[in-house]
């Protein structure tokens, strides 16, 4: 692509993306080697700890692009109102993001990228994490106005055919918009050019838009048919050892930038009377938790009333938590207890019903001690796991799971928001279950997934009792972490939550709460002892 440029009369600048190129955040100097996988990889790998802190890797990739605006104008054989802007896949995204933002850019050409949201929730997979731009669907956005942000400048969009970025999207995307260049009177300068491809920058698609840059940069219209051959890696590089954390003192990160993040939100937070800070803390996470849900009607369904596991009695249960998405749970209860009205420990563990199995001893003991337990799925977990897209396991990097979270993101939503949510509906279904003492619910968390457990009784005052076990402990550690475990790690992100609290604030106001609650059954108990007397 470069050299097409250049053959057409054009200076090209090349910048390495976060992650690729000479620019690997994870490449260490004593093993001469990386530590995380680059490209798409290392792009969640930081990009997932910027959420909670209410950031996002694009901004990064923005403020490359912009930087690298800045320098080509300092430049005396660039003329800086003549500069243009292409790149393919993730470059397609650059790109986009560079025509939304910065208003220097005179020509674009994105590639394999430009699609819409709709075909693509359909078609697609997971994106990277600078490729999730938060909210931007519930505010009415597409890919129309990636293009339309350059009305009436030079744009060509270019494609591949057989992409996983639908060419039905493409299409439909610049048909809608073509008519913004017609009325401008530059109807000329705006087109779609195709290749018959899989996902990359072809030679055809290079070609065109070399001549496309040519024409409205410069005035010509060259010979670009020719053949080119890409150079060595070495012959290009910028630094002697081909990587700037293996050469350049004090080369920073993104992680190094969010964790700076992290200790600037614990000073603003710290810096706010603790009952401003709960109170602040509790009506945003209310908010995220529950403002884009109706809570519609249970309708549940109890199977396999009569089931025997040895000495525990079993049945299944399914209600709906949200429109169209259901809930599931299995009951526990030990035979000597049957007939009796029971208290309740919903039990919130990684797998869900699915690993049973795993939590049997903890499972028994709490039947024996006279509780039923319910083991709770909440959306996507055990027989709710939705169909994997490459046949492995749905909560791996780039899978299902990873996929719906991103999804979710765009919406302004979160699956950590969802599955609270799907925490409370189980407590509205607990009062429905038969011989259960709905004043008498506790939870009991195990694993990264108890996390929604821990948000929710901080909503919900019908918990009465947490146990967490092996829980994240603090995100805002995660996030200090240089290295961390990242299997289904978007799941358990709720973006934005370090501006307001971390788990360890949580724990306190919970166990806070829960203090005052005993000490007015207290005081009821014993207005009630008098009165008898």
């Amino acid at each position: 692509m470069c050299q097409y440029l250049v053959h057409a009369g054009l200076i090209v600048m090349a910048v390495d993306p976060i992650g690729q190129g000479e620019r690997l955040s994870y490449y260490e100097a004593a093993l001469q080697d990386v530590t995380v996988r680059p490209c798409t990889g290392e792009h969640d790998y930081a990009g997932s700890q910027c959420w909670p802190l209410d950031e996002a890797l694009a901004r990064y990739f923005v403020h490359d692009g912009m930087r690298a605006v800045d320098y080509l104008r300092t430049r005396p054989e660039v003329d800086p109102a003549k500069i243009g802007v292409t790149g393919n896949s993730g470059g397609g995204t650059q790109t986009s993001l560079m025509m939304i933002c910065d208003p220097r850019i005179a020509a674009a050409a994105p590639a394999t990228f430009i699609m819409n949201r709709e075909t693509y929730l359909f078609a697609g997979g997971a994106q990277d994490s600078e490729q999730i731009w938060r909210g931007m669907t519930a505010l009415g956005f597409d890919h129309e106005d990636i293009l339309l942000a350059m009305a009436p400048k030079p744009v060509l969009v270019l494609a591949a055919t057989y992409d996983f970025f639908p060419i039905e999207g493409t299409r439909r995307t610049v048909e809608r918009t073509r008519r913004f260049w017609d009325m401008y009177g530059a109807g000329d300068c705006f087109g779609l050019e195709e290749d018959d491809s899989v996902h990359k920058y072809t030679a055809k698609l290079a070609q065109k838009a070399a001549a496309f840059f040519a024409k409205h940069l410069l005035g010509e219209e060259p010979n670009v048919r020719r053949e080119v051959r890409p150079f060595t890696s070495s012959l290009l590089w910028c630094t002697e050892s081909g990587q700037v954390r293996g050469e350049l003192a004090g080369a920073r990160a993104v992680y190094d930038e969010n964790v700076d993040r992290v200790a600037e939100l614990e000073e603003i937070r710290g810096g706010l009377p603790e009952q401003l800070r709960k109170e602040q803390a509790l009506l945003w996470l209310r908010t995220v938790v529950f403002a884009s849900r109706n809570a519609c009607e249970l309708n549940p369904r109890l199977y396999m009333l009569k089931g025997q596991l040895a000495e525990l009695q079993v049945y299944n249960c399914i209600w709906w938590s949200q429109e169209n998405l259901l809930n599931h749970g299995i009951v526990f209860r030990d035979f000597r207890y049957a007939g009796n009205e029971l208290p309740l420990t919903i039990a919130l563990w990684d797998g869900g019903t699915g690993h049973i199995q795993t939590h049997l001893p903890w499972l028994r003991e709490t039947c024996a001690n006279g509780r039923s337990v319910m083991v709770l799925d909440v959306s996507g977990v055990g027989p709710l796991t939705p169909h994997s897209l490459h046949n492995g396991d749905p909560a791996e990097f780039y899978e299902i799971i990873h996929k719906l979270t991103d999804d979710l993101i765009w919406l302004n939503d979160s699956l950590a928001a969802l599955r609270t949510y799907d925490v409370t509906r189980a407590l509205d279904m607990a009062e429905r279950l038969p011989q259960t003492k709905p004043d008498d619910i506790s939870l009991y968390l195990n694993g990264r997934q108890g996390f929604y457990g821990m948000l929710a009784t901080a909503l919900d005052r019908r918990i009465k009792q947490v146990e967490a076990v092996g829980g994240m402990g603090s995100v805002a550690a995660w996030i200090r972490a240089r290295y961390y475990e990242q299997h289904d790690i978007m799941s358990v992100v709720l973006p934005g939550m370090l501006k307001y609290f971390d788990l360890p604030d949580l724990e306190r106001w919970i166990a806070q709460d829960r203090q005052l609650d005993h000490e007015k059954e207290g005081n009821v108990h014993e207005d009630q002892c008098v009165g008898n007397s």
